[in-house]
């Protein structure tokens, strides 16, 4: 799938190994391993089959969007743009639920 990066943050943090955006290293670890995810995935049906990610939507004001598991702690913030065949992702943020 094509990604897109909601802020320059998010695109620093998989396109610059220097950068860490004020992450912990496990946590731009994790991050830069779920974008690759991402984009190899040809949709969203395989965030759904691996259930270590614990890809859900969001309820509520945010039901657009989508979560997906960075550890026990954090979580990716998603949003599809586009339709299939051309449906792209857009990492919108890095939240912490706790």
């Amino acid at each position: 799938m094509e990604v897109r990066f909601g802020t320059d943050v998010l695109r620093r943090l998989k396109t610059d190994p220097e950068y860490d955006g004020g992450y912990a290293e496990a946590i731009v670890k994790a991050y830069r391993r779920r974008v690759r995810f991402i984009e190899q995935a040809p949709d969203e049906r395989d965030f759904y089959a691996m259930n270590g990610l614990g890809f859900e939507r969001l309820k509520g004001n945010r039901d657009h969007q989508y979560s997906m598991r960075l550890n026990d702690q954090w979580r990716l913030i998603l949003e599809f743009a586009g339709k299939a065949p051309n449906k792209m992702v857009v990492i919108v943020g890095i939240e912490d639920y706790h």
